[in-house]
Formats: structure tokens, sequence, C-alpha cells
């Protein structure tokens, strides 16, 4: 049995062994993937309960299955332009391990893309530009049918502050 990576070649079944799975999304016409293993439900876009004196880019909470649980857009992090919510907005909800143990968080993307088996031959480490530039949310890229797939690391979209500051959400 015979399957199609990244780039678009036939491998064997037994070359999948080591790949990893990648959601992909998209945010402002670009295309990033965080880890499978990390997303615990994909959510169309419901309005949150907004809490004051939070950073621009939490959005809010959301109360999931008795859990409350905050959201973070991913254009405002990252600094993309703003855009209306649509049909295609989502809410990815994450399980990510901070020092203090795992927590839930989920981020607002433009649409969901597909899963994309990634082998390790075909990850990219993510470029150095220096300090004007944060590349701390990347684990890596991809290049997939000519097009560039940024690999986040879900564990660093947030700092270590950030992260106590959204637990008094709770």
């Amino acid at each position: 049995m015979s399957q199609t990576n990244s780039t678009g070649a036939q491998n064997s079944t037994s070359d999948y062994a080591e790949a990893r799975q990648f959601l992909t999304f998209t945010l402002a016409d670009e295309d990033y993937g965080v880890d499978i293993l990390r997303v615990q439900e994909i959510r169309g876009w419901n309005e949150v309960r907004t809490i004051p004196n939070t950073p621009s880019y939490v959005k809010g909470v959301l109360n999931l299955r008795g859990a409350i649980v905050p959201i973070i857009d991913l254009r405002t992090r990252f600094r993309l332009t703003k855009a209306e919510y649509t049909a295609t907005t989502v809410i990815i909800v994450l399980a990510v391990e901070t020092d203090d143990g795992r927590r839930t968080m989920g981020v607002v993307v433009d649409a969901v893309s597909d899963v994309l088996d990634v082998r390790p031959s075909d990850f990219k480490r993510s470029p150095s530009f220096g300090t004007k530039v944060d590349t701390r949310f990347m684990d890596g890229m991809v290049v997939v049918d000519k097009r560039m797939v940024i690999l986040l690391n879900a564990d660093r979209l947030l700092d270590p502050e950030q992260i106590s500051e959204l637990d008094a959400l709770r």
C-alpha cells in the first residue's frame, strides 16, 4: 500500500511509521499546522464571554463541558490583519503542556484545511531571522504542493506569564 506524502511523492506505508500528522488551517491566506495529537476538537465559531483587562488576542472564555477554556485569536496573536468571522471561522481546542501541567485552550482560525502527514525528511527547521522576528511559535515548515505550511508548537503559543494571567480566568 502506498500514500502520498507532503511533497506529493508516493511512499510505502512503512515510510509513514515515523511521520507526524498536523491539522492544517489558514490565517490571512497563509497555511499553518498544529500537531494533531494536541487537537481535542474543532468547533464552529460562536460568541465567547469577554473578560476585561486581558491581552488583546484573548477573545474571552468558553464553557466547554464545564471547563472554562480561554480562547485566543491567532490573527491578533501573530499581529496579522483583522478579519470578520465567517461561516468557515472555527475554534480549534488544543491541549498544551506548560510548566504547571496540561492546559486546554482554544484558538480562532479562518478555516480548517486538512490533516497532513509530515515525514522527518520533509520537515524544515524554522529559519533564523535574528532578534527582530519572533519565531518562538514555530516548530518548522514543510512545502506542500508549492505552498509553505508553518508548523506551530502549541505549547509556545502563550508565554508562562500569560498562562498565569489566563489561569485567573478559571
